[in-house]
């Protein structure tokens, strides 16, 4: 498992770019002190270390004591903090209205209210150029707190226009607030569920978003309001495995940007997440060069300075980036060649594995895995997808039970006959203790079960048999959660023709292209709207 310590001095340390390094050691020699000196001493440990170590920590400095430690570490946090806070960035615009607001407050203390209101004013046109409504509400009541308490005449009228204002303000932040917690209670349950696993799922799904959507059919005005709207129905599209309107509602999301190309600085992160979800979609789409294209859009984003500049953008693009490269490598049946992504892979796990959480890093060991097992080397399939099946976590319960899946049927490749009986019933009972076993998985452990007894030379029709059966269901939203984490019925045609599953997946691209009429769910064009 990646490093993940959970110190939160040493992460902090560790996000320090070497400018900022320098401008902290400046910022606390400017009052030298001895306890200043044992925080610059802790500063240079913590930098040096790869993993925290408290105990190696104390061996190595003994002026450091350990009854000191917890409270150095506290002013050594709060001083880089204070260090950071000192180096202006233009670009932030939270931090220049945070720095209006103060120098409002300052003026309005010294008792220059003109000067304060004016202060406000030109705070809330900085917020509202860039549609900052929690800033606007800020300023909104201190306005008001000093024309309640002062007799300004600084405007004829000016209760009724802030009254106004406050209104339309606080009327456009409640349909933000609706929005944004319907988008993640949605996502919350995606992230802990996973796809809709049976009809109750749906229903559930269904009555959770009609009850929460604001107004019915809502119609989204400000910016925050489409975005969130576009992301609660990308994560209900995601849930019900509804990929077309999951593909137009990403899309719409990306697009958004180019509609309000100021909040691009703002919200970045909100751009490369929805870039994600739409590459994601084209995936489930098996739109091969809708993808390619995609990511090339999203690598030329890489190289701006939004990226380059900012430590959680550029960890937030890298891992996406790399997501989508392995899945178009799916796509295309080039897993050996998408294994050599895995070095670089492996390498940003270990650099940013204390920023990422423990759902992103399980994604990375089961997508290297799928790409191991489709190149045919189930033993170093196996090997990661032991590292998802040791971990207990309640997240993302389709991963936990196809990685299980996936380790039962790379042991059976392997010939591992000895476990494959135990395996089985183990994997079987969870799955059915996670209630994730459709009709699909079924098939697949009957066919398990039934083949411990066939001898090889009959093993080929049995497994002609299953892929007849399987792909019946290939239509069936709710039994395509297995074709999504597994290729099952191209790992039956590499049993059935002794080649592996990249072979299968290469001819069949192959034979699309001479055809001249491979089947794609996406056009340049956007989809029917229509419901």
């Amino acid at each position: 498992m990646a490093n993940r310590s959970a110190d939160m001095l040493f992460q902090l340390v560790k996000s320090l770019e070497k400018s900022e390094k320098r401008n902290f050691k400046l910022f606390v020699r400017r009052n030298s002190s001895s306890d200043n000196l044992k925080t610059i001493q802790l500063f240079d440990a913590l930098d040096k270390m790869s993993e925290y170590d408290e105990k190696f920590l104390l061996q190595k400095h003994k002026g450091i004591q350990k009854k000191q430690l917890s409270n150095i570490k506290a002013s050594l946090y709060r001083q880089i903090l204070s260090s950071l806070r000192l180096i202006r960035d233009e670009d932030n615009i939270d931090i220049r209205l945070h720095e209006q607001m103060d120098y409002a407050r300052i003026l309005y203390n010294k008792g220059l209210y003109m000067q304060s209101l004016k202060q406000l004013e030109r705070l809330k046109e900085l917020a509202r150029s860039h549609r900052q409504l929690t800033y606007m509400q800020q300023a909104l009541f201190f306005e008001k707190k000093i024309e309640a308490l002062y007799i300004t005449h600084s405007m004829q009228d000016r209760a009724d226009q802030l009254s106004a204002e406050s209104d339309e303000v606080t009327r456009e932040l409640t349909s933000v607030n609706r929005l944004s917690n319907l988008s993640l209670l949605l996502y919350g349950w995606y992230i802990k569920h996973g796809h809709a696993r049976n009809q109750n799922d749906l229903d559930e799904i269904r009555s959770f978003f009609e009850k929460h959507l604001p107004g019915g059919v809502y119609k989204a005005e400000s910016f925050y309001e489409k975005l969130y709207l576009y992301q609660s129905y990308c994560w209900y599209a995601s849930i019900r495995r509804d990929f077309l309107q999951y593909y137009r509602y990403s899309k719409k999301w990306v697009d958004l940007f180019g509609e309000y190309p100021e909040v691009l600085p703002i919200e970045t992160a909100a751009y490369i997440k929805g870039m994600q979800n739409l590459m994601n979609a084209l995936f489930y789409l098996l739109s091969r060069q809708k993808l390619h294209e995609a990511i090339k859009t999203f690598e030329q984003f890489a190289h701006t300075k939004l990226v380059e500049q900012n430590e959680n953008n550029r960890i937030l693009t890298y891992v996406f980036l790399y997501t989508a490269r392995i899945n178009l490598y799916f796509l295309k049946g080039t897993f050996t060649k998408g294994l050599r992504l895995v070095p670089f892979l492996e390498d940003m796990l270990k650099k940013y594995g204390i920023y990422l959480d423990e759902h992103r890093v399980l994604v990375f060991y089961y997508k290297i895995a799928c790409l191991y097992f489709g190149s045919g080397n189930n033993e170093k399939a196996i090997e990661y997808l032991n590292k998802i099946i040791n971990l207990k976590s309640d997240l993302w319960i389709d991963l936990q039970c196809y990685a299980r899946l996936l380790h039962l049927i790379a042991h059976y490749e392997l010939g591992n006959f000895d476990l494959l009986e135990y395996l089985t019933k183990s994997v079987y009972r969870y799955m059915a203790k996670m209630q994730n076993l459709s009709k699909v998985e079924e098939e697949m452990f009957a066919f398990l079960r039934k083949s411990f007894h066939v001898g090889a030379h009959a093993l080929k029709p049995e497994f002609e048999k299953l892929l007849a059966t399987l792909k019946k269901y290939e239509g069936n939203p709710l039994e395509s959660r297995a074709f999504a984490y597994l290729d099952v019925i191209s790992w039956l045609e590499s049993k059935i023709n002794n080649v592996n599953v990249q072979d299968v997946i290469a001819q069949r691209l192959m034979q699309f292209q001479k055809a001249g009429s491979r089947k794609n769910y996406v056009t340049s064009k956007e989809p029917d709207k229509k419901k």
